[in-house]
């Protein structure tokens, strides 16, 4: 090969890395994960139920209160930037479906004190939850493989997983899959 054709050839590689390149940093996002368990699953929603928690005030609450109601369990961490975001609509969500037997709950994956601090800045018009570190393992259990947050569980009134989301959630998305309940 000569040193004229060893020149073209390395100028067309680094055109193909480049177009690579290029094409990684401009690749569209992907919507969340919305099937990470089979409907109908009932028993990770019967751990939750057995599950008594504290609130951001520090009060522990049975969550087995929320039996027999349609349920939006949102896993989620003040440290979490699109967790943050979304609270404003699962907020609105709360105030607009409740009179379709709906309750929104946060589980917040952090410590007590980071929970209660970011609930005394934010208003959150939903239950917020502290669990830890051990919300992450519960979120496994309703199918959340990477322990990604946020991390929401639509359950029906009748116990069972309806859908689950991972990542921020699609608003238009969710309220469809809230309409069917």
């Amino acid at each position: 090969m000569t040193k004229k054709n060893w020149i073209a050839c390395a100028i067309v590689a680094l055109m193909f890395g480049g177009m690579g390149a290029y094409v990684g940093m401009h690749k569209e996002k992907s919507a969340p994960l919305t099937t990470t368990i089979a409907p109908g699953m009932t028993g990770p929603v019967n751990a939750l139920y057995a599950l008594s928690l504290p609130d951001a005030a520090g009060a522990t609450q049975a969550l087995s209160q929320w039996k027999g109601k349609n349920l939006l369990v949102n896993f989620w961490a003040p440290w979490c930037p699109p967790c943050v975001e979304e609270m404003p609509e699962l907020s609105e969500v709360q105030g607009h479906y409740a009179a379709k037997n709906l309750q929104v709950i946060g589980i917040g994956i952090d410590s007590a004190s980071n929970i209660a601090t970011f609930a005394s800045k934010v208003k959150i018009a939903y239950p917020v939850y502290v669990s830890g570190m051990s919300g992450t393992d519960l979120s496994r259990h309703f199918g959340n493989a990477t322990g990604g947050l946020p991390f929401t569980v639509l359950i029906g009134a009748d116990g069972e997983v309806k859908k689950t989301y991972l990542g921020r959630l699609k608003f238009d998305q969710l309220r469809a899959d809230l309409d069917n309940l």
